[in-house]
């Protein structure tokens, strides 16, 4: 029997739910938007939902099933994002993974003394600078609060700070829409101007529906601005199991499917066509202590099935993984890190956030953390890339020439092929006397020690043109 000499390709795959779920929570899905609706009291976006077939009743809308299927339509199955350079870097489509950090966290764990302390505006720009020379991150976020930063502002400066660090695609949020329009326009500025970033936005807007099927209307008001004007949305619920949504992962999905959905609606009829994002971090209520868990499994079984549901819907999907509830870099850390990176990967969740930085229930960022993260997502990316199969790597040339008892270490094919092993900087595989000599350096030395040296790394550095414009913007912040 011949061999085929072309390469077969098959990306390793993962699914939490089959073909008749997804119908089924689909139907659920549009059932909660006819029956139950949602709670909105933003008078444009109300006229907007009837305008287009829904249904009012007081602060309830009801949106038919037939209007949330037409906005998934028309909705863009693919959404292509851009570094500031103009690079297109992210092409969220069909089961890709694009891995990214977190946002927002209150707290920054320093890497020499391991002391935490309030998040600031120094902290956002090094781990902005982290996240741009660690290469397993595809994009990156507002990672921390500015707490030396007046709160007014702080939400701007924190995206200035980052965008000027990080050349990647950047994922904020930010309180209301001139928030948005001043970010909006310092990416315009970095990138080049409008034209440019229509190409491949640099930015993307997250923003939150409130659970359970809650509109407030400043964050209506950022979905429509960010509609109109073509900035990619985020919208993403954040719905927990027992608390604020039903106790069981199959109704929990369907609300967040729902409540992110509704949002979909209003933004494909503010702008038909805009590029919009779907998804929910959903997680459940840990009842053993109360907190909303960032590292349970549930997590990832459920966010899996959205994952899946957008896959369906042919939107691209905002996931989560790499999370962790441990306090500390520590071995809890790592293992609810690489669980939730391999399974939101081999089952294809998009814009993949939290990956470096959400510890202690979402409060605490840690460069160290980044590192070893970033370190599993090389590991999960090397993993996703499969076993090829050609002429070439099935190898019978050279398992006939060096034949029984032989060996391959001096072979030209050895040679050609060692290099697709994946070596790690962090993790150690010599042998004890070896390893005593080289130091005996244990995880957390060696993870400390890269950690630092990769904290050198400064992006090429923006003109002082586009530096003097962002300082005349910001002078007129209020």
């Amino acid at each position: 029997m011949g061999l085929n000499t072309d390469e077969l390709y098959f990306k390793p795959q993962l699914k939490v739910i089959n073909d008749d779920q997804i119908k089924q929570i689909h139907a659920a899905t549009l059932e909660v938007l006819e029956r139950t609706g949602i709670k909105i009291t933003h008078k444009p976006a109300i006229d907007l939902l009837v305008a287009g077939g829904a249904t009012v009743d007081g602060d309830r809308v009801r949106i038919p099933g037939w209007m949330v299927e037409d906005a998934i339509r028309k909705s863009p199955s693919r959404v292509v994002l851009g570094k500031r350079t103009g690079e297109r870097t992210v092409h969220l489509e069909r089961d890709k993974s694009y891995f990214g950090p977190s946002l927002d966290c209150v707290e920054y764990c320093d890497p020499e003394t391991h002391r935490r302390m309030p998040f600031s505006s120094e902290h956002v720009k090094t781990t902005a600078a982290l996240a741009d020379a660690l290469p397993g991150f595809d994009w990156c976020m507002t990672i921390g609060m500015a707490a030396d930063v007046h709160p007014d502002i702080a939400d701007r400066v924190i995206a200035r700070n980052t965008m000027e660090n990080c050349e990647k695609p950047l994922v904020f949020c930010c309180k209301d829409t001139n928030s948005v329009k001043d970010i909006y326009e310092m990416a315009l500025v970095m990138c080049g101007g409008k034209k440019n970033f229509d190409k491949a936005p640099c930015i993307v807007h997250y923003s939150e529906p409130i659970s359970p099927l809650v509109y407030y209307d400043p964050a209506v008001d950022k979905l429509i601005y960010c509609a109109e004007n073509n900035i990619p949305l985020i919208n993403f619920p954040a719905p927990q199991a027992s608390g604020s949504s039903p106790s069981t992962f199959a109704g929990t999905i369907v609300q967040a499917s729902a409540e992110s959905l509704s949002g979909l609606v209003i933004h494909q009829l503010a702008n038909p066509g805009a590029p919009f994002i779907y998804g929910a971090f959903t997680t459940v209520l840990d009842m053993k202590t109360t907190i909303f868990s960032y590292g349970a499994n549930e997590l990832s079984l459920m966010t899996g099935a959205l994952a899946q549901m957008a896959q369906h819907y042919e939107i691209p999907f905002f996931g989560t993984a790499g999370a962790t509830d441990a306090k500390f870099c520590d071995a809890q850390a790592g293992a609810e890190a690489a669980f939730q990176c391999l399974s939101s990967a081999a089952i294809g969740s998009g814009l993949v956030h939290d990956c470096s930085s959400w510890m202690d229930h979402g409060f605490l960022a840690s460069p160290e953390y980044m590192v070893l993260v970033n370190d599993i997502v090389m590991s999960v990316k090397h993993y996703m890339k499969g076993i090829p199969v050609t002429q070439e790597t099935l190898a019978l040339d050279i398992i006939d020439k060096v034949g029984p008892g032989g060996n391959y270490i001096m072979e030209k094919h050895t040679m050609d092929h060692f290099k697709e092993v994946r070596y790690s900087e962090l993790f150690d595989r010599k042998v004890f006397d070896k390893w005593e000599k080289a130091g005996a350096k244990k995880m957390e030395q060696r993870l400390q020690e890269l950690t630092l040296k990769l904290m050198e790394h400064r992006p090429a550095p923006l003109s002082d043109e586009v530096i003097a414009e962002l300082d005349k913007m910001q002078a007129n912040w209020k």
